[in-house]
Order: C-alpha cells, then structure tokens, then sequence
C-alpha cells in the first residue's frame, strides 16, 4: 500500500500541528481524569470499583439503560461495557433487569449504593468547577468556547465514521 503524504502550506500545517496537538490533550484529559477519580477513591477508602466503573455510575445518573445505550452515546466501547456492567451489578450498586419485549436487553439503573457513588463523583467534579473558577483558571465564556469546539470535533468525527460505513 501507498502512504500519500498531501503537500501543505503553511497555514494547513500549522493547523495539522494544533489539530494533533488537541488529539494528544484529549486523550490525555479522559486518562487525568480517571486518575482523579482513582485518587478520590483512595483517598475515601473505596476500593472495590475503578474509576471507569465509578465514571459510568455518574452518566448513568438517574436513568435507566442498556448497554446497547452507553455504548450508542459515545461513553464507552467495546465489551468493557457488559464486563463493568455485570460488576457493577454483582457489587449492588445497580439492579438489572430483562426486556420483557427482548430477552436479549436488559436494563440498569443505579441502586442506593450506586446513587452514593455518583453522588461522591459529583461532588468531586463541584469542587473542581469551583476551584478553576476562583482560580481565574477559565470563566464561563472560555467553558463555553471549549464545549462548542469539541461539539464541532465530535460531530465531524460522527460523521466520518456514518461516511465511511
């Protein structure tokens, strides 16, 4: 197979250079912030979760879905999902619960324990949203802007992979 390499000008790679720039600090974020959750959980003596684990407690919040669901949203991939899934229910932080419509589904909601999980990650989040803010670190404008552009990134991503299939 042939690698092509496109001729750039300048400006196309100066914007290539920012682009791998974002990839690099995004991947980098979502692997800080599961730090920080792994952190908090040590720190509070919980151990019986990961930080994934914990994370898709948050999301999940007060719905009710399928794995089917969380994977469709975006937030998790792969057959990590069923596996922290069924841990989390065999730990009783959520109940379980087959489609009467399809056999196949089953859907999860968070039970008391998983709501107190969440509820500790919220919090957690609370305290950092309100330090970068007293810290000057990004106001609710530049929030904003960061939000709007990774929208953008994520539905152009979105619809790479609907074109490519």
């Amino acid at each position: 197979m042939t690698h092509y390499a496109p001729v750039l000008d300048g400006s196309q790679k100066a914007f290539l250079s920012c682009y791998l720039d974002s990839l690099a600090l995004v991947e980098r974020l979502h692997r800080l912030l599961l730090d920080v959750i792994k952190d908090e959980f040590e720190r509070l003596n919980i151990l019986e979760i990961n930080s994934v684990q914990a994370l898709l407690l948050f999301n999940i919040g007060e719905n009710e879905v399928t794995a089917g669901e969380l994977k469709s949203r975006g937030y998790y991939q792969g057959s990590n999902v069923s596996y922290n899934l069924k841990k989390l229910v065999d730990l009783g932080y959520m109940h379980h619960q087959r489609s009467e419509i399809d056999r196949r589904s089953v859907r999860v909601r968070l039970t008391d324990k998983g709501r107190e999980v969440r509820g500790l990650i919220a919090d957690l989040f609370a305290r950092h949203a309100e330090g970068i803010e007293r810290r000057g670190l990004v106001d609710t404008s530049g929030m904003d802007e960061i939000n709007t552009a990774l929208k953008r990134m994520e539905r152009f991503w979105t619809e790479q992979i609907r074109y490519i299939y």
